[in-house]
């Protein structure tokens, strides 16, 4: 049995080589790249932001698989060109789940892929109060 814990899953960096289509429920279908990935979501990159909390349809193909599953869109982030939206997995079922974990060790294995370390966070510093 797994035991569930608070750790982040870490992350690879694809840098938006991975094509991602995107539907939302009212039928609307947008395309991304993926910018980072791990078994319990990832980062988008979008031309227009969607708004947090929506759950939508994500369809992509990684290594061997293509991955079609539900996702919730986090609070995005501007980026120089476009917005970097997160996402986590709504209902990636076990087999998906496992496939998509090997098909990302493969990446790391055979590619200039980078993890991004789960326990490093990106901290905002208060300005020195002179």
């Amino acid at each position: 049995m797994v035991k569930a814990s608070s750790a982040r899953a870490p992350r690879v960096k694809l840098s938006g080589t991975v094509l991602s289509l995107v539907r939302l429920e009212n039928g609307r279908q947008t395309r991304g790249k993926v910018h980072q990935l791990s078994i319990t979501g990832g980062l988008l990159h979008l031309e227009q932001p969607l708004d947090e909390g929506i759950k939508v349809e994500l369809i992509f193909h990684v290594g061997e698989s293509t991955v079609r599953t539900k996702a919730r869109m986090l609070f995005p982030m501007w980026a120089t060109q476009g917005y970097l939206q997160p996402f986590e997995f709504a209902d990636l079922g076990e087999e998906d789940r496992c496939n998509l974990q090997a098909d990302l060790q493969r990446l790391l294995d055979c590619s200039g892929a980078v993890i991004v370390p789960a326990q490093v966070e990106i901290k905002e510093t208060a300005p020195d109060a002179n």
